[in-house]
């Protein structure tokens, strides 16, 4: 009997075509599923008959409830060598072989710059403007040279975004609980002195930090206070690490230039969310991890995390 697998979250369809299957051809049936499920009710009556799952990233928990409710899971495969949303000791319980994918970093420093030049440039502004036939040249570009991008965090994302403002001419400062001044010299940036100094001094601020306990809400409304208003905010690590509801002010009021946000508290965004319309944000559909290779690697490893599976010899298990 062919053991059935379900690839959640292919919204571009592109699961069984970036890689290649043919290994498994015959022994595994691949469904895509190209659409989100939201609720674990739904999760659990979609996944009832598959022996495999590849999840993305972690957009879908397995929590022990759901991982209770699906008796014939046999293997989980979760992009990346990192998932705070399964629960491992339930999957051991339940016997779920969990594997994960090896990552990079690199196309999330690029959508951070792609966001971070965007806004300096207007560049959404201008190009709607020009394909509807409206004013030539509405806004006037904030120029980067000279000018202070302020990095909350700086490990390997973090110090891949400080070497690109470095090569654009930018003072380049840093700041997390636990960065030291030889860290930061090792990046070649300068190590601010407390959150808030880098705030209220830096004209772009951008947010590489894990999420914890001691991050989440790390900037709420009396951070975003101290940003000039002439300064831009940006986020493609983790949603919870910015105050949404506090943001979303800051935005409304004006209180700062504009935002670029890759992530989001609910993912999708539902279709009324307020951020979807706020003003002076330049926000993307959490692609910080979407590119060509990347997906070469999730779903190419994927292949051989069940190969190896079927051959009694787990590879790359998380837990």
């Amino acid at each position: 009997m062919r053991l059935r697998c379900a690839v959640l979250d292919d919204f571009q369809g592109v699961a069984t075509t970036v890689a290649d299957w043919g290994p498994v051809q015959g022994r595994v049936e691949v469904v895509s599923f190209t659409e989100h499920i939201a609720t674990e009710d739904e999760l659990a009556l979609a996944l009832e008959d598959f022996d495999i799952v590849v999840t993305l990233r972690e957009r879908v928990p397995f929590p022990a409830s759901l991982l209770d409710r699906l008796p014939r899971l046999k293997l989980l495969i979760a992009s990346g060598m990192r998932n705070s949303v399964i629960d491992y000791a339930a999957a051991e319980r339940n016997g779920v072989t969990v594997c994960g994918t090896e990552s990079t970093s690199t196309p999330p420093v690029e959508l951070t710059w792609a966001l971070l030049l965007g806004l300096a440039r207007g560049i959404v502004t201008e190009n709607d403007a020009l394909r509807a036939n409206g004013p030539w040249q509405s806004t006037v570009g904030a120029d980067l040279h000279g000018r202070r991008l302020g990095l909350l965090g700086l490990g390997k994302i973090g110090s891949r975004v400080a070497r690109v403002g470095l090569a654009f001419g930018m003072e380049v400062v840093a700041w997390s609980r636990n960065l030291t001044e030889e860290r930061a010299d090792e990046v070649g940036v300068q190590l601010a002195g407390s959150k808030e100094e880098l705030l209220a001094t830096s004209d772009f601020v951008s947010l590489h930090l894990v999420l914890s306990d001691r991050t989440r809400g790390l900037i709420g409304a009396p951070e975003l206070a101290l940003l000039k208003p002439t300064a831009y905010l940006v986020n493609t690590s983790r949603a919870a690490l910015v105050d949404q509801d506090a943001l979303l002010a800051a935005l409304r009021e004006g209180r700062i230039a504009g935002a670029g946000v890759d992530v989001f508290d609910v993912e999708p965004l539902p279709a009324d969310h307020p951020l979807r319309t706020a003003p002076w944000l330049l926000a993307t559909p959490h692609l910080g991890y979407v590119s060509q290779n990347n997906y070469r690697t999730y779903y190419g490893q994927a292949v051989e995390d069940i190969e190896a599976f079927l051959a009694g010899e787990p590879v790359r298990r998380l837990g």
